[in-house]
């Protein structure tokens, strides 16, 4: 099959064949002049025959003439126009000699006009319609034929011929104008595109895009079948010949598409994508079509993905969802086969360390490092994954009991091992937590989420048992665990109901036993168990993070009330209520604003609200908690230590805090009057506090003697059962009316 001509050729054949039907034409008004000097003319004047006759032969001749070729030529339609001039001036010498020249003159000018339409431009078709016009002139005067009608009336059909034939040649024209302009935009648009066009059939390849020698790396004078079979990938032949094979016998129009592999020059293949359609039916096409783009980059994209979506980008390693994948099957096999699963899942200790010391890019070199100890550690058909973080997990099949141990024993040395990362070395300690999945169970059941959560509450509890060790799962762990999520569900729904409620506890003056502030105390009013103490749930309320909002309320409740009372009791303005701040609520960043917010909205003074740390929480981080206690200060808060005496603070570091209360704990209180220790110790906080310019408050005082002799010893301020249980807001009104009364009337 002959390549498709682009569209230039074959404006250029169209002129060549019109040129020769003109040659034709041409030929057989020739003939028909011959007719006429026959059976017409003069006898004398015959010998005209055997130049027409010469002329017809020429004629029939330049129709064998290789036209084409000189269609291409640029000025070929002016040098036709020439040639129907010539014409028309030998037809005017012929009609000057027919006896009926003034009519055969006009028939054969018209064709001429009309071929010259064909073939001529405008301006070219329209000086050869005048000469033919001229031309009629000079044959009537030649025949000195008078202006008649008749005459008149056969230039008017020249001039109309003349005219309408430019007029069809202007249009033919812009036509051929649009035709080019979308043969070029076709052209341009295959030129850029990103796809090859091509199309085939038995007998060869009939067309290619000029877009297709950049597609497929080859010219685009090479792409003939032989070539494009070459370029097929021998694993890929067979496949691709017989997408070609029922291409082709698909029914017309027909459309499908195939993946293979294509060589380039340099030997390389890329993968592409090949579109076929069926025009074999199509007279004007003949072929089918083939689209091929080039998808490498797409599906070297989609293969990024797809790893991406099973691999953790920093280690390489399977990530959770490939564990999942392969949890789920390995489970599901073994549990029809009795085999074992099991899942160890590893916590890097205190490895948030590493990046706020040495920074991120650090932390990621260690964490590639441990990761490839880890692979190390772990047998072959092992799977060891990456969750993120710093938390791992290897999953294991058809090992004991005894096995597992060695296993994790294993990791747990390599991960010991200093490992150099830049200029530091480090060295890590981990907590793993094992599973398994028993044998025998159903094949059927999913326990992929069993198993992991089973390895993670094991991790936890090796956290909770000191860390840099191995756990293994037992049943009373997810006991626990459920125990603990319908506990905060429980704390909950209690904070969403308001079942908590605060209690108050007075605050006395030693020597006088007059109140002089209380502390408040939260409790929960249970609808079914009643009132709990702080013992039933402020454990839950800590490992959860409900202490924030419990905690923030109890501190509002705490300062609307005490607000109250300074306005509405007789001389309780100098009473004070303190309030304990749990170590969640300590580091919670929000902490300052929450006291801000309740000193604005209950307008209570902030020198009559005193917050209590516990001396423990003071030595977690020092530097930060000296921080927080300054801001606290600057608020206008006042602030105590908790339980003092039990923490075993440094004095270096207690000088540094902004404290002005010291609580003496009442652990301290219960022996003070039977055990001299105990009273060396009380006495040695009242005298630290002495010097340091504290109040000191002795707390659990339970019968006088306590109260006298911490009374003796110095200490200003006492709470405890002695003067008050922990008493409703009701309560504590009519206490302190009592009390405040007393008091005024003792004064006068």
């Amino acid at each position: 099959m002959k390549r498709w001509a682009n569209f230039e050729s074959r404006e250029h054949g169209h002129l060549a064949r019109q040129i020769r039907h003109n040659l034709w034409i041409t030929a057989a008004l020739t003939g028909m002049g011959m007719v006429r000097t026959a059976f017409d003319w003069d006898a004398r004047h015959r010998w005209a025959l055997v130049p027409l006759a010469l002329a017809i032969v020429a004629l029939l001749i330049a129709t064998r003439l290789p036209w084409e070729r000189w269609a291409t030529r640029p000025r070929i339609r002016t040098e036709a126009a020439w040639v129907y001039a010539v014409a028309l001036g030998v037809l005017a010498l012929f009609s000057v000699a027919d006896p009926a020249g003034t009519v055969m003159f006009p028939a054969g000018a018209i064709a001429v006009s009309v071929a010259a339409a064909t073939t001529c431009g405008v301006r070219d078709g329209l000086w050869v319609g005048a000469t033919g016009i001229a031309g009629f002139v000079v044959v009537m005067s030649t025949h000195h034929s008078p202006v008649s009608l008749l005459n008149a009336s056969q230039v008017c059909v020249m001039l109309v011929v003349v005219v309408l034939c430019a007029l069809t040649t202007n249009n033919r024209r812009l036509q051929q104008a649009q035709r080019d302009e979308v043969a070029y935009r076709t052209s341009a648009l295959l030129e850029n595109g990103s796809d090859a066009i091509l199309a085939v059939n038995t007998e060869g390849v009939g067309y290619v895009s000029s877009s297709s020698g950049r597609v497929l790396g080859h010219e685009t004078g090479e792409l003939d079948l032989n070539t494009l079979t070459a370029m097929v990938h021998p694993d890929e032949k067979e496949r691709v010949s017989a997408f070609l094979a029922a291409l082709i016998a698909a029914p017309p129009r027909h459309t499908d598409r195939i993946e293979s592999r294509s060589r380039q020059q340099d030997g390389g293949y890329i993968d592409v994508e090949v579109i076929g359609t069926n025009h074999l039916h199509d007279p004007l096409i003949g072929a089918v079509i083939l689209t091929i783009r080039d998808v490498s980059t797409q599906k070297a994209l989609h293969a990024e993905l797809d790893r991406q979506a099973v691999e953790d980008p920093l280690t390489g390693l399977p990530n959770r969802a490939l564990l999942r994948d392969r949890i789920g099957s390995a489970a599901r096999e073994r549990a029809r086969t009795a085999g074992r699963v099991s899942l160890l899942l590893i916590d890097l200790d205190d490895f948030k360390k590493v990046n706020d010391t040495l920074g991120h890019m650090t932390g990621d070199e260690f964490l590639r490092a441990l990761a490839g100890r880890i692979s190390q550690a772990v047998r072959p058909e092992d799977t060891l994954a990456r969750l993120g973080g710093d938390e791992f997990a290897v999953l294991v099949e058809d090992l004991d009991e005894a096995g597992l141990h060695r296993l994790a024993q294993r990791l747990l040395a390599a991960l010991r091992e200093p490992v150099r990362v830049g200029g530091s070395t480090l060295s890590s300690t981990a907590s793993i937590g094992i599973a398994s999945v028993e044998a025998g169970r159903a094949g059927d059941v999913d326990l992929t989420d069993e198993l992991i959560r089973d390895a993670d509450l094991a991790m936890y509890a090796a956290k909770n048992s000191g860390r840099d060790r191995a756990v293994v799962f037992e049943a009373s762990m997810y006991a626990a665990a459920v125990a603990e999520a319908e506990a905060r569900t429980e704390l909950e729904r209690a904070l969403d109901r308001d079942e908590f409620v605060v209690v108050y506890q007075p605050i006395v003056d030693l020597p006088s036993g007059r109140p002089i502030g209380v502390e408040a105390l939260v409790r929960w009013q249970h609808p079914e168990r009643g009132l709990l103490g702080p013992n039933e749930f402020i454990a839950h309320a800590e490992r959860t993070g409900l202490i924030v909002p419990l905690g923030a309320g109890v501190l509002r409740v705490a300062c609307q009330e005490m607000a109250r009372w300074h306005r509405e009791i007789p001389g309780a303005s100098g009473m004070r209520v303190s309030v304990n701040l749990s170590a969640r609520q300590f580091q919670e960043p929000g902490l300052l604003d929450t006291v801000r917010s309740v000193l604005a909205e209950t307008g209570i003074a902030p020198e009559k609200v005193v917050l209590e740390i516990t001396e423990s929480m003071l030595m977690v981080d020092v530097d930060a908690t000296v921080v927080v206690l300054h801001r606290l200060r600057e608020l206008g808060v006042r602030l105590a230590i908790d339980d003092f005496g039990t923490g075993y603070s440094s004095l270096s570091y207690l000088s540094r805090f902004p404290i002005d209360i010291l609580k003496i704990d009442k652990a301290f209180v219960d022996g003070i009057t039977a055990n001299r220790e105990d009273a060396a110790l009380a006495e040695a906080v009242v005298g630290l506090g002495r010097a340091l310019r504290l109040q000191t408050v002795a707390e659990g005082i339970e019968d006088p003697d306590q109260q006298a002799l911490l009374t003796g010893l110095g200490c200003t301020y006492g709470q405890g059962y002695l003067f008050a249980r922990p008493i409703s807001a009701g309560e504590m009104v009519a206490l302190l009316h009592e009390e405040m009364g007393a008091t005024m009337k003792t004064s006068s």
